[in-house]
């Protein structure tokens, strides 16, 4: 069966870079000295290292605006697109993007830019690192209807980074009751912050409740376990591993890129 999934990254279990954008302007990280020039130069080599890897898509997002907002500042979303305004013609493969954590604002940036997809929190009520986080799946998705960005996918992360539901749930119904009253584009789980190893047991629980609706691992992807979680889910999105010596903070290393991406190309040839 063809999904959207197909129609967008034409491979089989796509494999979607996160690209980490530097702090931005307003962040208690941001370089002021270096400035937004240094985010792009960081930036456009951070994206032409992963394509030249051969990653199947590009997420990009503010990771690294901590500690985040729930409701960002709008100067976050408008830096934000002038960074990937600055890059639009160097991207080569399908692209999404990510403002941690305000679903309202990552819509806004896909529309400005062209983006095909965003992955946000979109449902749930949370005790998180950043306090009480609540949502509102039903206003974030009219406001995608008023701007025009219907075409926009929405990936949920319903096992959401630092937080925990605050509903006495298990996990398969959570999914179960996500997918038919919510409407998402695809499921995202997670482990416990970025980098974390995704339980394969939450993941085949969520793949299987989930029904036709797209399931992606979304972090703790490494070459030595790529095969096992893309035997469960229908695509992964990686960002840690793509680092210098696996580590959160540092750049893309490129060797890393390859390493992963052949990984994933051998997984996927056993597929056909």
């Amino acid at each position: 069966m063809t999904t959207w999934l197909d129609d967008i990254f034409a491979v089989e279990k796509p494999v979607i870079a996160m690209l980490h954008l530097s702090a931005l302007p307003g962040d208690p990280g941001y370089d002021a000295e270096g400035g937004l020039d240094a985010v792009i130069a960081r930036a456009r080599q951070e994206l032409h290292d992963l394509q030249a890897g051969g990653v199947d898509g590009v997420m990009f997002s503010n990771e690294f605006s901590l500690p985040y907002l729930t409701q960002t500042e709008p100067i976050t979303a408008i830096t934000m697109a002038r960074i990937i305004g600055e890059l639009r013609s160097e991207i080569t493969v399908p692209f999404g993007v990510n403002v941690l954590w305000d679903g309202r604002a990552s819509i806004d940036l896909a529309m400005a830019t062209g983006a095909r997809w965003v992955r946000e929190i979109f449902t749930g009520v949370y005790a998180s690192d950043f306090g009480l986080w609540n949502t509102n799946v039903g206003e974030v998705a009219r406001h995608r209807a008023r701007v025009g960005a219907a075409g926009v996918k929405l990936l949920f992360n319903i096992v959401p980074e630092s937080a925990t539901y605050l509903a006495d749930r298990d996990l398969e119904s959570i999914a179960k009751t996500t997918v038919f009253a919510t409407l998402p584009d695809a499921l995202c789980v997670s482990g416990a912050t970025a980098g974390a190893p995704t339980d394969s047991q939450a993941l085949a629980i969520v793949k299987k409740a989930a029904g036709a609706v797209p399931v992606f691992v979304n972090t703790g992807v490494r070459a030595e376990n790529i095969g096992d979680q893309l035997s469960i889910a229908d695509g992964a999105v990686v960002g840690t591993f793509f680092k210098r010596d696996g580590r959160f903070e540092n750049a893309v290393d490129p060797d890393r890129v390859v390493t992963l991406m052949t990984a994933a190309r051998e997984f996927r040839a056993t597929l056909s």
